[in-house]
């Protein structure tokens, strides 16, 4: 090696730890993006590298046929699709097998995202993700791999103890059947108690990788709207200490001091498996953020 070479290297310091790991979640992130928005498609491509997971959700006015074509759409641009299945929205087995089928064969989908849905009633005979995993449908109809959601600041309607027990039950079951299983957790803002969160899922022995939500940039009084909407509460604290107590209620703010703790706060041997951002602000401002992400 030049003398050159050996100066240009020493001028040069190497990554830290932390660098590095920032450089692995922002890479590898997923997002989360509505069936009929105009990105999800081949206009992601011009926003985004082809390879990354595009998460497409089942908001209330959808219908699995167009969340069916949402994904082909994804898939054919060169993404990876994962579809909501919303398990109370689901009318019959048929619909649920048709879905799931057409997921896989016209979309290439090998893996879902299976969550219980809004209504508080069911539509159908599945009165919850579980009930869905426990049909067989889902392996039936060619799926591999399933996530399932968890909720570090716990769900306004679900007792913590009861999305703790229904967690466990899933896991199990979807190893029974052979599906390979994930956790996403829904958004939050406060990385000590999402690390407190994952801390108890290995305690009770559940050591499959888990995602965790973060919102992507958006202004504080949306990010503020979508937390009470879903039940952020105590991780709502977090964002408000960093902003005033909304005195900058307009301000812009993105999930780069979250990720950070996050990445400070890793227990050895039990690292995050990934980051799912959620797109409050937008598809466009989302894919700005990764892109400037990804170089800085």
């Amino acid at each position: 090696m030049s003398s050159g070479t050996l100066a240009a290297n020493a001028a040069t310091p190497a990554p830290s730890d932390a660098t590095r790991r920032w450089a692995e979640l922002i890479a590898g992130a997923s997002l989360e993006i509505g069936p009929r928005d105009g990105f999800a498609g081949p206009a992601l491509a011009s926003l985004l590298e082809r390879g990354r997971e595009v998460f497409v959700s089942y908001p209330e006015s959808a219908t699995h046929h167009g969340i069916v074509a949402a994904c082909a759409r994804l898939q054919h641009a060169g993404f990876v699709p994962v579809p909501h299945v919303a398990a109370r929205r689901l009318t019959s087995f048929t619909q649920a097998r048709d879905f799931l089928r057409r997921a896989a064969g016209e979309a290439g989908v090998d893996e879902v995202l299976l969550i219980g849905g809004d209504p508080g009633r069911a539509l159908g005979p599945f009165d919850s993700s579980l009930g869905l995993l426990s049909s067989g449908l889902v392996e039936a109809c060619g799926i591999r791999r399933i996530a399932i959601a968890g909720y570090p600041d716990g769900h306004p309607m679900i007792g913590m103890h009861v999305l703790e027990a229904a967690l466990d039950n899933k896991v199990a079951v979807a190893r029974q059947a052979g599906l390979r299983v994930r956790v996403v957790t829904q958004f939050g803002f406060d990385a000590a108690a999402i690390h407190r969160w994952i801390g108890g899922l290995r305690a009770r022995g559940i050591d499959c990788p888990v995602c965790v939500g973060a919102a992507g940039p958006a202004s504080v009084a949306t990010l503020a709207k979508f937390a009470v909407r879903c039940g952020v509460v105590g991780s709502l604290r977090a964002l408000a200490r960093g902003h005033a107590a909304f005195a900058r209620i307009l301000a812009e703010t993105g999930p780069d001091a979250l990720i950070r703790a996050l990445i400070a706060g890793e227990a050895p041997g039990m690292p995050l498996a990934g980051l799912h951002i959620f797109t409050f602000g937008g598809v466009r401002r989302t894919a700005e953020w990764l892109s400037a992400a990804a170089t800085g």
